[in-house]
């Protein structure tokens, strides 16, 4: 009789954060948003919500980028890692964007570890090619945002992520200690310690969570709820030391329950490359591997 195959049952848990939903960035300009997510890094537009001129939704496999007009332009302290299908592609796109950006922060270099790219306000992104060991099993996902944060609060904030939060974090140490706290599958938030951060600017991370009111009742222990939003959601704004009560960061968190009625909302994702060649039935990219 052959032996029972054994799994690592643990590899697949979340912790209480099991997506991450979307991250908001204000624009001044919804053209030169298009040229640079929709024309540039390939993403596509959501069809069926906010599909005027005072907000752009744009997916990442099953995450987004939330864009809504306002006169100034919002800049996560930090990187966006994102994974695309096809570097080379992406490549070719921003060299053909940036006629249409001239003059503004856009910027991309190709690197070996992929494509290192500055939007037209100065957010920063890192491209990388499909990999399942590193970013599991995506063609095109929201792989991490890494956010720079004060030093010596890496620890402290993994706290709060793990106690209050319920998440599951880690911390690498080293010369620039980083709390890792995962909010999805092989998706995470990362806060590096660093020199200098730029204040606080209001931009804003949707989560969703399972476990909905432990962390509610945690926050607002200790007075940290900043918005009673309806019977799905909540805000906060602070990151906490649970130890010291400190607050170590801000940062907007928009948190939403797995009853949301947006929870698991199926994301077009177009095969951006389809144009000259276009073939019937081939519009849309898959966003997931098929050796799950």
């Amino acid at each position: 009789m052959a032996a029972e195959r054994r799994f690592d049952r643990s590899a697949e848990d979340l912790g209480n954060i099991i997506n991450f939903g979307h991250l908001n960035l204000a624009v001044p300009d919804q053209v030169a948003a298009t040229a640079f997510y929709i024309s540039g890094l390939g993403l596509t537009r959501d069809p069926y919500m906010n599909t005027g001129t005072a907000n752009m939704w744009v997916n990442v496999g099953r995450s987004q980028f939330h864009l809504p007009t306002s006169d100034t332009a919002q800049v996560l302290r930090g990187t966006i890692g994102l994974v695309v299908p096809d570097l080379d592609f992406v490549e070719r796109r921003l060299e053909v964007a940036a006629k249409e950006l001239a003059g503004t922060k856009f910027d991309f270099q190709r690197r070996d570890d992929g494509i290192a790219a500055t939007c037209p306000w100065g957010n920063r992104f890192a491209l990388h090619a499909p990999d399942a060991e590193r970013f599991g099993p995506f063609l095109s996902a929201f792989a991490y945002l890494d956010f720079d944060v004060p030093s010596g609060t890496a620890a402290g904030i993994a706290r709060f992520y793990g106690e209050i939060v319920g998440a599951a974090v880690s911390v690498v140490a080293g010369d620039r200690p980083v709390a890792c706290v995962q909010v999805g599958e092989k998706q995470y938030f990362r806060f590096r310690e660093a020199a200098h951060v730029p204040g606080f600017d209001g931009h804003h991370v949707q989560i969703y969570i399972t476990n909905f009111s432990g962390p509610y009742e945690r926050l607002a222990a200790r007075g940290l709820i900043s918005q009673e939003s309806n019977r799905h959601q909540y805000r906060f704004l602070n990151v906490v030391d649970p130890q010291s009560g400190d607050v170590l960061y801000v940062l907007d968190h928009e948190v939403r329950s797995a009853t949301h009625p947006m929870f698991a909302r199926p994301l077009v994702n177009r095969n951006a490359g389809l144009a000259s060649n276009y073939a019937q039935g081939y519009e849309e990219q898959a966003w997931a591997a098929r050796d799950r």
